[in-house]
């Protein structure tokens, strides 16, 4: 029974390493900036080491690696975003409005596949909107953190999108790998710009170390190299459905270690049902129709 159930089981725990990305985003301290730098240089080593082990290899034209560079800036941008809106606010609702970007793909994907915008999409999109209404309306001190969530979940839908066209043109590792390496020059260039060479102002607290290293190994580097092979033998309608319950995954965990700041309003609950029922019947339609994309955060 476990080995015939084995890889629904690894989907299930990459999903869960995924919405422990949330909490561990709230457990450091160091800035949204220096966070992302560490974590993507960490991720970027471990990678590199377990593509040497198995050989693989690396080379792509260079426009392709232009292309895939860009795309990682994108992703550099998103988790940067994505951090600091949870300093902003809490894991709950950051998490919460990110889901945000299912409404985000519903808009920018036929831009980009070149369809028409479905009937049903406009009609999740909606529900989302009204979901995302209520804890709007109900958690307003949390203002800046919501907004720069839904930046987040935008530029999420975005690069989840341009890398349904890269993967035409090369392997998914290699473009993970590439991109990983676009988003560390990029925030690497920042803090440069914004600190110069002085190494006092990239230290971080051992505490923070410790987070990290956790953060860029298993939530990153582990997390990529599983979910490739998970999905490789599990249909995209079982993988769509189990990618929603990320959200849920990460309420549960802040909650249980945070029960004072991240329990919230009666509204907040409610818009929480209405945007993650949406995306798990927009998830159903989809998966019916053969499509996933496994979104890392």
């Amino acid at each position: 029974m476990l080995e015939k159930y084995k890889y629904h089981i690894w989907l299930h725990v990459i999903v869960l390493i995924f919405g422990f990305t949330g909490i561990l985003g709230k457990l450091i301290e160091a800035s949204s900036y220096l966070l992302v730098w560490y974590r993507v240089a960490i991720a970027l080593i471990a990678i590199a080491g377990y593509f040497i082990l198995i050989k693989h290899p690396l080379k792509v034209s260079k426009k392709t690696l232009y292309k895939i560079l860009g795309v990682g800036v994108i992703i550099a941008i998103h988790w940067i975003t994505f951090f600091e809106a949870i300093k902003q606010s809490n894991v709950s609702v950051a998490l919460v409005c990110f889901s945000s970007s299912t409404l985000f793909t519903s808009i920018i994907e036929p831009f980009y596949f070149k369809r028409k915008i479905k009937a049903y999409e406009l009609i999740f999109g909606l529900l989302i909107i009204v979901g995302l209404y209520f804890i709007f309306s109900f958690e307003f001190k949390y203002v800046v953190g919501m907004l720069l969530s839904f930046f987040s979940a935008a530029l999420a839908s975005w690069f989840t999108v341009l890398n349904g066209v890269l993967i035409k043109e090369t392997n998914s590792k290699t473009i993970s790998f590439y991109e990983l390496l676009g988003a560390f020059l990029l925030v690497t260039i920042y803090l440069i710009a914004k600190n110069g060479l002085d190494i006092n102002l990239y230290r971080v607290s051992t505490q923070d170390i410790k987070w990290l290293l956790i953060l860029g190994t298993i939530c990153t580097a582990f997390a990529f190299i599983v979910s490739v092979e998970v999905m490789k033998k599990i249909t995209p309608y079982t993988v769509t459905m189990s990618v929603n319950l990320e959200p849920i995954y990460s309420i549960i965990l802040a909650i249980l270690i945070w029960p004072e700041s991240e329990t919230m309003s009666y509204g907040f609950y409610m818009g929480t049902i209405i945007v993650l029922a949406t995306i798990f019947l927009n998830g159903y339609i989809k998966g019916k129709d053969g499509k996933s994309i496994l979104l890392k955060n």
